[in-house]
């Protein structure tokens, strides 16, 4: 395993862990405001004062730090929760659509293309601005983006496997539909779906932060890192690190990830081996 995979995992793994353990890892109440303490630049800063914020604070006094820690348990919830989602849902419909075919599999790529041809992010603030921005309807709403991106990959695996010599002998020896969709198919395609579950985590963190920094994501105070790229776009000039540090965690969070999936993608495709 390359160097900058196991540095990726192990980054992963600590926002992870800060994540769960927030409580006790953050220094300070997320919330908590103290206006003596507004926009205190980070620790190494000269004029950092006396009262010690490693990554400074923001315009209400609050721990830039201590935010982002919590902020992390929205992002990657959020990531996680519509990652099972999306994949539970195109999954499903990409076996059905390459193995039924027919006229299931017209109505499902008709779907498919109407929500690939009107931009996502236009159709969510829609949704959102109907429904009212919770968390409920966030995570619902992010994990039926990636729907299609699944059932595009698996239907096209399933295409080609269902032709294949083996899979043919056992539907002429009878063999029930269930058998081959269970033993044969659905095995053959956890390769390519595990790859692309890597790679639509960090999209799926990208959009709800994208959301959150409009304002139709997670509403404050709580905490999260697209909401806390908003509010510090108006500090830049006297005190960058309000949004400099959310939006590079962001950036690292969704370039470690997208690269185990390359890694992943190299791993369990034959084709690319060695190469």
């Amino acid at each position: 395993m390359p160097l900058f995979v196991w540095a990726s995992a192990a980054f992963v793994i600590v926002v992870v862990l800060a994540a769960v353990f927030a409580p006790l890892v953050a220094p300070y109440d997320p919330v908590q405001q103290s206006l003596r303490d507004r926009l205190k630049s980070p620790t190494w800063f000269p004029e950092a004062g006396q009262r010690r914020h490693l990554l400074g604070t923001d315009q209400l006094g609050r721990d830039t730090l201590s935010r982002i820690i919590y902020g992390s348990r929205i992002s990657l919830a959020v990531g996680f929760a519509a990652v099972v989602i999306g994949g539970a849902i195109g999954g499903l419909f990409g076996l059905l659509s390459g193995y039924a075919g027919g006229i299931l599999d017209e109505i499902i790529m008709l779907l498919v293309d109407a929500q690939l041809a009107f931009p996502f992010i236009l159709l969510a603030i829609g949704i959102i601005a109907v429904l009212g921005p919770s968390f409920g309807n966030l995570i619902i709403i992010v994990g039926l983006s990636g729907w299609v991106t699944y059932a595009r990959l698996i239907r096209a695996q399933v295409l080609t496997i269902k032709e294949r010599e083996y899979v043919l002998a056992i539907r002429g020896l009878g063999g029930s539909t269930l058998r081959i969709l269970a033993r044969h198919i659905v095995p053959n395609t956890l390769a390519p779906f595990l790859v692309i579950t890597t790679l639509e985590l960090a999209r799926t963190i990208l959009l709800e932060s994208t959301l959150s920094f409009l304002g139709l994501g997670i509403q404050p105070p709580t905490p999260s890192w697209g909401g806390m790229l908003n509010e510090g776009r108006g500090y830049l000039d006297t005190a960058w690190w309000i949004s400099a540090f959310p939006g590079l965690i962001l950036m690292m969070i969704a370039l470690v990830v997208s690269r185990v999936g390359d890694w992943l993608r190299d791993v369990l495709d034959p084709t690319l081996r060695g190469v």
